[in-house]
């Protein structure tokens, strides 16, 4: 068995010596533009443990059968859980990035034109893997111009195989809880309780109650199926074979909130950074970074659910065949 060596393992000489600085290469050094470089290369390893861990998960939810009470389902939970604080970590390194003065920054920002981190095929990949459709993006015009043919193609083929965000609707819409006439019997009591529920200024909600569960699903990521699914994982956590459901939806929910603050604080970032000046790829800086904030939300369908909640105390009681099913009652061995 041969002998390894921490910096032969981790290709260290490989690693630390990829800082390359254009100032210096051109006799005009700028001191943070090293600051500069090592945060953006940290981002692409981070990113890079994102794909890892995202397709990882997307090849467990996209096999034949999924046992909803087995190890499978805790994996996907946990590694979904590492992507979420993996993301916490990227918001926190724009704190070390604000270190960088906007005069340290103009010392080699016009070095960098055209590079942009807007050509990041991995971040474009990450994007694509969760479920972020062409349709659904901002500046389409501007989305593959910026990237080299090999690289857009990629992102094509990324685009074109199936979403974590497809294959959790797959994994949704076959987990119905109810046969067919007990399905309808709960779904029209609870849209009476839901109605009784609302306030004065919310009645209208009730036709968006109707729209999600029952309506034309047109453009949704989620169907009707996979919506009324969601939402009886969330009213119901607290019996044994929902926990893991749920926390399935709730990491996907932290994943697309860590998403949108690292947007957030990239954006300020900018903003302080270069005003209203355009970005060194062409974009147009904060504006762009504003709207793909507003547009660029992968689970917004399930966050949307929690408008259909009820209180504990309003649920509807289940069937005693459902709830062993569940996993609360005498002699249970699990679905």
């Amino acid at each position: 068995m041969s002998n390894v060596h921490y910096s032969d393992y981790l290709h260290l000489d490989t690693l630390l010596n990829a800082q390359y600085l254009e100032s210096d290469r051109l006799g005009m050094h700028a001191h943070d533009e090293m600051l500069f470089i090592v945060i953006h290369q940290a981002y692409e390893l981070w990113f890079r443990q994102l794909l890892y861990e995202v397709d990882s998960v997307i090849s467990i939810f996209g096999r034949p059968a999924l046992n909803d009470n087995s190890p499978e389902l805790q994996t996907i939970v946990h590694r979904l859980s590492r992507c979420a604080t993996i993301l916490k970590v990227l918001v926190h390194q724009i704190d070390i990035m604000e270190t960088m003065t906007p005069m340290d920054f103009q010392d080699f920002r016009d070095l960098l034109r055209p590079a942009s981190g807007f050509q990041s095929v991995q971040f474009k990949l990450l994007e694509a893997r969760l479920g972020l459709r062409y349709e659904n993006r901002f500046g389409q015009g501007y989305y593959l111009s910026q990237l080299r043919p090999e690289e857009a193609d990629r992102i094509k083929a990324a685009e074109e195989s199936p979403s974590l965000l497809q294959l959790l609707n797959a994994w949704l819409e076959r987990m119905p809880f109810f046969d067919p006439p007990a399905a309808d019997t709960f779904w029209t009591d609870y849209r009476r309780r839901y109605a009784a529920s609302l306030a004065e200024g919310e009645k209208g909600n009730l036709n968006g109650f109707d729209e999600v569960f029952s309506g034309n699903e047109g453009n949704r990521s989620l169907s009707s199926a996979a919506c009324r699914s969601a939402l009886f994982i969330m009213l119901y956590r607290g019996y044994p074979l929902l926990q893991l459901p749920f926390q399935v939806l709730h990491q996907l929910l932290e994943i697309d909130e860590q998403l949108s603050t690292w947007r957030y604080r990239h954006m300020s970032m900018v903003h302080r950074t270069i005003g209203s000046r355009i970005g060194t790829g062409g974009s147009t800086g904060k504006d762009y970074l504003a709207s793909a904030l507003e547009r660029h939300h992968l689970f917004r369908e399930i966050a949307a659910l929690t408008s259909f909640v009820l209180q504990r105390k309003r649920l509807p009681e289940l069937p005693p065949e459902m709830e062993r099913r569940l996993g609360f009652a005498p002699g249970n061995t699990g679905a």
